[in-house]
């Protein structure tokens, strides 16, 4: 966690108005989280803090790439990311209430500084697509050729899909009640 310390944004000392930070994220920011789906990347992150008397906007805008292993073929490609996202940090008179919500982060009056690290992470954590695929099957440069042969290979044909659907006599008697 002792990488994660700079991606810390002291907002005591700014004036109000518009401040903009800039964070390169890096392979060793993603083996900071024990569990990342990401293991490897290079993102430029762009960070606008608008300061207010009570609260802070944070404007994200993440760009670069991130390494995924396709789900067909389990080669490592690198997949493009653009992310725009919006914080809300409320700053708390009261240090006793805790209210956050997914859109509102509240901070106590005494707190300094804020980590985005956790933030950032969530972000391109999100940016993940639910089924990865490099989508260039067959292209030497990412598919990994051999796997997709072996299985092709392995793969049953449509009749012997057919063939296990029939062995089972349960199905024929399903299928005389659907009639």
């Amino acid at each position: 966690m002792k990488s994660l310390q700079q991606y810390r944004i002291p907002f005591t000392g700014l004036k109000l108005g518009v401040h903009e930070f800039e964070f390169e994220v890096n392979d060793a920011f993603f083996n900071e989280f024990e569990y990342s789906l990401v293991k490897k990347g290079e993102l430029k992150v762009e960070i606008e803090l608008e300061k207010q008397e009570t609260m802070m906007l944070l404007q994200f805008h993440i760009t670069g790439s991130i390494n995924l292993a396709c789900d067909v073929c389990l080669a490592d490609y690198p997949y493009s990311v653009e992310i725009k996202e919006r914080q809300i940090i409320k700053l708390n008179g009261n240090d006793d209430i805790e209210d956050d919500t997914e859109e509102i982060i509240v901070l106590k009056r005494s707190e300094t500084e804020i980590n985005v690290a956790t933030l950032i992470y969530e972000f391109i954590t999100l940016a993940v697509p639910y089924i990865s695929r490099c989508g260039n099957e067959g292209n030497t440069k990412w598919c990994d050729l051999e796997m997709i042969r072996k299985l092709e290979q392995l793969a049953p044909s449509p009749k012997e899909i057919e063939e296990q659907d029939n062995a089972d006599p349960r199905w024929e008697a399903l299928k005389k009640i659907k009639k």
